[in-house]
């Protein structure tokens, strides 16, 4: 029996052996979300009647199984038959409920809900599957939108990235010092800067804006990352191949700034959609533009996030974006992407949450530090709290005042259990010796540069019983004194207890700490928020808060001046935005 694949406009079914995979390329710009869905749904026909041929197939292999059991049943009886046909459901049964089976709860549950591809192989990345069995169980649902958009933009990547003809087309193209007009393959490059933290809320942002518009995303990755992180797309690679030659060099007032061209009139607006730069042809532009979003005095540039902006960045085949900050916020200010992210994330408070779990998973160095640590300390504890402490050297709070302020907040929201100032446990609260009576273990994971939290938190524990007759373990798995991103082995330290935080029952964070905002946001978890300091006081006067959603914050929101007269405060008029509780211009979303 033959099979042709069928083809279509934007798609393209490839037949391997028995088995149908499509592939599929959309471009957010020029295919607008019902069209997304009808492509998706007639793929997924596609698919489904190749399914039913080779269903055909199935079926005449069960009847020649069949036979051999009737003849058993014609001559033993209704009891062999019976064995027999126990037998033929029991295989079907364990096939469904296999892991290997898409379909299958247990399978939903190892791919997040559907948001990783069934495709990848396991012991390439080995916390992509055993992440999960720590995590608590996701607070959101997963949209089924959102699914397809990014199954369709890992087949976007496949025919796009690195190492296609597609990809060495488009480099040519950009050799060549021009621009051009209706390219297949577009592109965003994404370099690093500042701490992990900073970096994974840049890259998330920098993937969910390449979802938008139909790009596809570029890692540089420095020797300070290599194999940090697992490869998120199947069959293909979102790295930066190491001759590409446009890495280096840029700041906001480079002369490839995106706000440096419009200013020297080598970009300019439309009025209406139909595009911008040069006049509306697109190969009359620079072969690429740089988007430069890191913050200024906790801003972002004017003509960042404007409509007319976009459209102009729209014509670049080829943008370098650099950015320190959660700039995810801030494409949900622009009118023009809303309706498709109200599709991918009906529940705001989700965004870094479901793009976290999608993109981060630690390469199997940093994931070694993970299991042996969380399994030889953590593992059997009754409860885990997690307790992150960020001291920046600019705004460098006094150890003795911060310490003070952890417990404040650890202890009146019954975070921590008080000390009695004595080793003795109180007589009312030993554990019966008995039938096997034990005390409850609460672990405490201090993460932190400096050890002086863990010091003195470990020693009162240590020596002291508790009120409560609880048994709290205190622990702390590096201290590196300072921050050195340069470094592999720091940051592979950094991402390990990133996860090892993610892993707990409750944290507590640091105000402004965009390390804390990763951890508790892959969590899922709205964290007790340690408050900024009152200089004035020397004190806070409320030691920590929690959160209105689990979204990290946008430290520097962009300016909306745009072309109107005045600067809006967008929070007045948006329903899912706040302003963030540990940075007051901050800007994060809710539900």
């Amino acid at each position: 029996m033959t099979y042709t694949c069928p083809q279509q406009d934007d798609a393209v079914l490839d037949c391997d052996g028995g088995a149908a995979t499509w592939r599929a390329s959309v471009r957010a710009g020029a295919m607008d979300a019902d069209k997304v869905s009808e492509t998706a749904r007639d793929l997924a026909a596609a698919v489904e009647k190749r399914r039913r041929v080779a269903a055909t197939g199935a079926v005449t292999v069960v009847v020649l199984v069949a036979l051999p059991l009737l003849l058993v049943s014609f001559l033993l009886g209704d009891r062999a038959a019976s064995v027999a046909a126990d037998s033929l459901v029991g295989r079907r049964h364990s096939e469904e409920q296999s892991p290997n089976n898409a379909s299958s709860p247990a399978a939903a549950d190892r791919l997040l809900g559907g948001l990783l591809s069934p495709e990848f192989d396991e012991g390439t990345c080995l916390s992509r599957y055993e992440a999960l069995r720590r995590w608590k169980p996701s607070p959101f649902p997963v949209s089924p939108y959102l699914v397809e958009r990014l199954r369709l933009y890992e087949a976007n990547h496949r025919r796009c990235g690195p190492s296609t003809a597609r990809y060495r087309e488009a480099v040519a193209q950009l050799e060549s010092g021009r621009n051009a007009d209706h390219a297949e393959c577009r592109y965003v490059v994404w370099l690093p800067i500042q701490g992990l933290g900073n970096r994974m809320l840049s890259l998330a942002s920098t993937f969910l804006y390449a979802l938008l518009t139909g790009r596809v995303v570029l890692v540089h990755e420095p020797p300070e990352m290599k194999g940090l992180f697992c490869e998120p797309f199947p069959g293909t690679s979102w790295l930066l191949p190491p001759d590409f030659p446009y890495k280096n060099g840029f700041s906001a007032s480079s002369k490839e700034s995106y706000v440096t061209m419009l200013e020297n009139d080598v970009v300019r607006y439309v009025d209406d959609s139909s595009g911008a730069g040069g006049g509306a042809n697109a190969s009359a532009l620079p072969p690429y533009v740089y988007l430069h979003l890191e913050q200024i005095q906790l801003r972002l540039q004017n003509h960042t996030f404007c409509e007319e902006d976009h459209r102009v960045l729209d014509m670049f085949n080829w943008m370098v974006l650099r950015s320190d900050s959660y700039f995810a916020v801030a494409l949900f200010l622009m009118p023009a992407y809303r309706a498709e992210l109200d599709r991918m994330f009906p529940a705001k408070g989700s965004v870094f949450h479901h793009l976290g779990r999608y993109l981060f998973f630690p390469g199997n160095r940093a994931w070694g530090i993970v299991e042996r640590f969380y399994d030889g300390y953590l593992s059997g504890a009754d409860e885990r709290l997690g307790l992150q402490v960020r001291i920046v050297p600019y705004m460098a709070v006094p150890f003795e005042i911060m310490y003070e302020q952890i417990l404040r907040c650890t202890q009146e929201h019954g975070l921590l259990p008080k000390v009695t100032n004595s080793s003795e446990q109180p007589r009312g609260l030993r554990p019966s010796s008995g039938g096997g009576g034990r005390a409850k273990v609460k672990a405490v994971l201090v993460v932190s540069l400096k050890p002086a939290y863990y010091d003195k938190l470990h020693s009162a524990y240590y020596t002291n019983a508790t009120a409560t007759g609880e048994v709290v373990a205190v622990y702390q798995p590096s201290h590196d004194e300072d921050q050195h991103s340069e470094a592999r082995a720091h940051n592979e330290r950094a991402l390990a207890e990133i996860y090892l935080l993610s892993f707990c029952d409750r944290v507590v964070t640091t105000g402004w700490s965009t390390f804390g905002y990763v951890a508790h946001a892959l969590a899922g978890l709205r964290p007790w928020l340690l408050t900024p300091l009152d200089w004035t006081k020397m004190r806070a006067d409320v030691a920590c808060v929690r959160p209105s959603s689990v979204e990290p914050c946008l430290h520097s929101p962009p300016s909306l001046v745009c072309r109107a007269r005045r600067d809006l405060d967008p929070v007045a008029h948006l329903p899912f935005l706040r302003h963030c509780e540990d940075v007051h211009a901050g800007l994060k979303l809710f539900d």
